[in-house]
């Protein structure tokens, strides 16, 4: 006996979930955080600015300019972009595993999460004055990069800490809109929107080098195959899971019996996501953008930065060697194999082949180990290409690893959320026909 089910009728599921208008308000929230980032703080020489940084960009400068869409090189009211709302949810995240207080308030649900996350907000306020004032105070050192006109220099540091800082506290606010009215995370999607701007012109510098014979047809054509690679790579680790059999036993209650049911627990290969590769890209840097900004030409810090620079050995390296703990370290914050054992036992749940509790946990760990070291590995590989590429062939790989696994990321779950948007609009129809069908049949 077949039951037929009936499919989803795309049309009506787009007019009932509002798919286009959570569509238009995700563009136009793009769109005002994009015209932000031409907006310059007051008093700042844009175009002296510019051609300084061209000085400085391998250094950490590049990936806060990458993740700001270029309003760091313009200077503009949204220099900072998210990264301070990204840091404080990291140290936020890193306090919850340290801290008793914010543990239980993680155990208490959703206002246990609403007070954290207010508590993300102001640190990530006291974020944005720290690192506004240091970048200010920075752009006093360069000459020429400020206008005379403006007035005293504490005026000019005032009003750009408090004009960089509000539009972090800004860009904060309308990753929440984009969150609650549009689809995936808002967070995700401004630092998604900020990569994919340069891409325009990176392509367009491509085909611009091949023109003037300075790179062949042949290495154009090496490079987009090798995003394609990279792509599907990226596309089928992130959906890969280790689904793990979870029984749940019967139970009688009068003459009814419930329970014998089986379920999965699938875990990620890449639980860190694109965190060890930020994290390690931005301590490695550090030396690089530190040397650049001394001003002697020689010295320990200018030996380390030249050694710790773009396609050095010893830079490629570190940077595998710390993706490689990171992804560890982050994994063991955000995954706790003796709270998932506790939680599934006291839910009536075991794995398969383990008794629930200790046993349970032990085997969680191991799982996690060796799924943390291929995710680790993967990530490593990933963020390692490009640099090769640059260092060794002379190409211009202009999307690096890290930029490369946010955008793929970030499109698949943005993807994936108008899928489920859809699907649950025509859920409860769905079942109502069920329900027909199974009359009619049965």
């Amino acid at each position: 006996m077949n039951i037929k089910v009936p499919n989803i009728d795309y049309s009506e599921a787009i007019k009932s979930s509002g798919l286009f208008k959570k569509l238009g308000f995700v563009l136009f929230a793009i769109a005002v955080y994009r015209l932000g980032t031409y907006i310059p703080v007051p008093g700042i020489n844009s175009a002296v600015l510019e051609q300084i940084f061209e000085q400085h960009r391998g250094g950490i400068l590049g990936i806060f300019d990458m993740f700001s869409g270029g309003a760091l090189m313009r200077m503009s009211i949204f220099t900072l972009g998210v990264m301070p709302y990204i840091s404080a949810s990291i140290i936020m995240t890193l306090m919850q595993s340290s801290f008793d207080s914010l543990k239980a308030l993680k155990e208490q649900g959703t206002q246990g999460r609403k007070k954290i996350q207010q508590y993300t907000r102001y640190l990530t306020i006291v974020l944005g004055l720290f690192q506004s004032y240091g970048i200010s105070n920075g752009i006093l050192n360069l000459s020429d990069t400020v206008d005379p006109t403006l007035g005293s220099v504490a005026f000019f540091q005032i009003s750009a800490v408090i004009t960089m800082t509000s539009g972090t506290i800004f860009l904060m606010w309308l990753g929440e809109q984009i969150t609650e009215n549009g689809f995936g995370s808002g967070i995700s999607i401004i630092i998604f929107s900020g990569i994919v701007a340069n891409l325009p012109f990176a392509i367009f510098n491509t085909f611009e080098l091949g023109r003037t014979g300075a790179l062949s047809a042949i290495a154009i054509i090496s490079i987009i195959f090798l995003l394609l690679i990279l792509i599907v790579i990226i596309v089928f680790i992130e959906r890969a899971q280790r689904r793990l059999l979870v029984q749940y036993p019967k139970r009688q209650v009068g003459n009814k019996v419930f329970g014998g049911q089986s379920s999965y627990l699938p875990i990620k290969i890449n639980i860190s996501g694109v965190i060890p590769a930020i994290f390690a890209s931005s301590l490695l840097l550090f030396p690089n953008t530190i040397s650049n900004f001394s001003p002697e030409s020689s010295g320990f810090l200018s030996s380390l930065g030249f050694y710790l620079s773009h396609g050095k050995p010893l830079y490629m390296a570190f940077f595998f060697g710390l993706i490689v703990f990171f992804a560890f370290f982050y994994t063991s914050i955000v995954f706790n194999p003796k709270e998932q054992a506790e939680n599934l036992r006291n839910n009536g749940g075991f794995v398969l082949g383990y008794r629930p509790g200790e046993q349970t946990a032990t085997y969680l760990e191991h799982v996690i180990y060796r799924l943390t070291f291929v995710g680790a590995i993967y990530l490593g590989l990933i963020a390692l290409i490009p640099e090769f590429l640059i260092a060794r062939l002379s190409v211009p790989f202009y999307l690096g690893g890290t930029s490369l696994l946010i955008v793929v990321i970030v499109a698949m779950d943005f993807f994936s959320q108008i899928q489920t948007q859809l699907f649950s609009s025509q859920y409860e129809k769905l079942l109502s026909k069920n329900k027909i069908y199974k009359s009619k049949w049965l």
